[in-house]
């Protein structure tokens, strides 16, 4: 019979060994019964993605091991079943590799593939990403071999040449796979989400097909880890480059496809879903970055300040989506200056998310404070310190509630505010996770719309109050304060942090694009001046190419200007 295939996109833990060897194990089962015999998962699926100095540990390493032999033992009996596993491994683990030094041991990035209770074949990753997010040369050394496996029995069975990741994306590994006699390409993967990384993917992947004539699939995570998210998206390309199949994004799911011999090229039979667009992405992207870390560090909930403003409107809806109204409390804390439009625009967004919701008024704190500080202030005018005062209250107030209540507490600040050091210290940059820190502000507009014209997940249909959106943005901090006092226009402003923080491009290239030079000048310096600021913000979800986070590794301390 033609050989079908599973991709087991799911949902792994870091260092959950036993936890996902069970869930390679069901999957496996399940597969079988619908008549698979070859179960993919993805890259390092056996401890999670991406584990960091934990590859460093020997013990880590072990207990991979041991997940992957408990994994061979469970299938044992699933007679002509073939199952790769993604796991590190350590020494030449049968590969043929050479440690430099005795006193050194090699770890690598690789794939297990087992076969009636054995590992039958074991590949190393060649090509080791170092750029952006990954730091796969800082634990593993590159593999130098080529694997490829039969699969299924009989006349249906099927040379597979098996690649991983960042191998695909380079001519070689997959030429010399065909060159060792593949059939088809299977790629295993772990590959983090920003908008239109999923397009990318199929579209050097069709590149790999064109060039060697062979079908592949392609096998990927789905999760949220830390401040990264894996979107699935698993697909399919024919040998002719075009799209066989496509699973959900964003979902765990068992992708199946069937393979049938042809007079040119064998042929993929699968289901396609179809692409959506960036803001469902982003949406998607969001809502399961917070699900994912609240849920898999044992937090009970989230806990936000509600100010009646845009940035925490849109984190009260993604954590709504995310976890469910029970869940999620939110807390106006009114000062001095808080227009009364913003707290009935904070009580009509709480209603209509049904959320817990409390009022703290923090004037008698303030008064407190400026009381306290009197004489240290005496004959000095008020400025950003008394701003910062009030901001640091409510920080305050927030981890109090946490501390008692045992919730999370999601920042609100932006990746425009971010850059540019509008936000307080120990303030409102207090908290566990930054849920829209890699936002710029036009992207916060622009995802609020998408979510009133859109309830992807049936919480609650146009959560945001109109005002909230139309509304001059403002810290009210300070009387008839808005954010154009202090920033450029966001539409320029983000352009200049795409082109300058995300782009890499000069002060001298922006400027010839035509933008004003003193504008440039000035974000620039800000964006250096508050690296600092940076470095002590929490984590927070990354859906750009380049986030601040393991993206943005810039010294605090430089002289350099350009």
């Amino acid at each position: 019979m033609p050989l079908k295939i599973c991709v087991a996109q799911l949902n792994y833990c870091v260092g959950d060994m036993p936890g996902n060897a069970q869930k390679i194990i069901d999957a496996a089962r399940t597969a079988y019964q619908e008549g698979v015999r070859l179960v993919l998962t993805p890259e390092l699926a056996i401890c999670g993605y991406a584990a960091e100095d934990l590859f460093l540990r020997p013990s880590f390493i072990q207990a991979c091991d041991d997940a992957v032999n408990h994994v061979a033992r469970a299938l044992a009996g699933l007679k002509g079943l073939s199952v790769v596993v993604g796991t590190p491994t350590h020494g030449d683990s049968g590969l043929g590799l050479r440690t430099k030094s005795v006193e050194v041991q090699q770890r690598h990035n690789a794939a297990r593939v087992l076969r009636e209770g054995r590992i039958v074949e074991t590949y190393a990753k060649r090509e080791l990403p170092n750029y952006q997010v990954f730091d796969e040369r800082r634990y593993f050394t590159p593999g130098q071999g080529t694997c490829v496996f039969q699969a299924g029995e009989g006349i249906d069975a099927i040379s597979i040449g098996l690649l991983i990741c960042e191998d695909a994306w380079f001519e070689e590994p997959a030429r010399l796979a065909k060159e060792a006699g593949a059939e088809l390409l299977v790629v295993i993967n772990a590959s983090p989400f920003h908008v239109g990384k999923g397009d990318e993917r199929e579209q050097m992947m069709r590149k790999r097909v064109l060039a060697t004539g062979l079908p592949l699939v392609y096998a990927h995570l789905v999760g949220g880890q830390d401040e990264i998210v894996f979107e699935g998206r698993s697909f399919a390309l024919q040998a002719d480059g075009t799209l066989a199949g496509r699973a959900e994004s964003f979902k765990e799911n068992m992708l199946l496809a069937q393979l049938q011999r042809g007079q040119a090229a064998i042929k993929i039979v699968a289901d396609t879903i179809l692409e959506q667009s960036s803001e469902a992405d982003l949406w998607d992207a969001l809502v399961l970055g917070v699900r994912d870390y609240l849920g898999k560090n044992g937090f009970p909930g989230a806990i936000l300040g509600l100010s009646g403003g845009i940035d925490s409107a849109l984190v009260l809806a993604i954590a709504v989506d995310a976890l469910g109204a029970d869940k999620v409390r939110a807390v106006m804390m009114p000062s001095p200056y808080t227009a009364d439009i913003s707290c009935i625009d904070a009580r009509e967004m709480a209603g209509r998310m049904k959320v817990h919701y409390d009022e703290i008024s923090i004037v008698p704190e303030f008064e407190a404070f400026k009381m306290s500080l009197a004489g240290e202030f005496k004959g000095l005018a008020d400025d950003a310190t008394e701003e910062n005062i009030q901001a640091r209250i409510r920080g305050v107030f927030l981890m109090a509630l946490s501390n008692k209540f045992g919730s999370i507490v999601l920042t609100t600040g932006n990746k425009s505010e971010m850059a540019t050091g509008y936000c307080t210290l120990y303030g409102d940059m207090a908290g566990g996770f930054a849920v829209i820190k890699d936002l710029l502000k036009t992207t916060v507009f622009r995802l609020a719309r998408w979510r009133n014209e859109n309830n992807p997940y049936g919480m609650c249909a146009s959560p945001i109050p109109e005002r909230i959106i139309t509304r001059p943005p403002s810290a009210e901090l300070r009387a008839d304060q808005f954010d154009q006092d202090s920033l450029p226009p966001y539409e320029v402003l983000d352009a200049i942090l795409e082109r300058y923080m995300e782009n890499d491009q000069s002060v001298e290239h922006i400027v010839a694009a035509g933008f004003e030079r003193a504008v440039v000048e000035r974000v620039a310096r800000l964006i250096r001046l508050n690296e600092y600021k940076r470095r002590q913000a929490p984590v927070g979800i990354r859906v750009t190419h380049r986030s601040f986070g393991k993206d943005w590794r810039y010294p605090i301390t430089s002289k350099f200007r350009a």
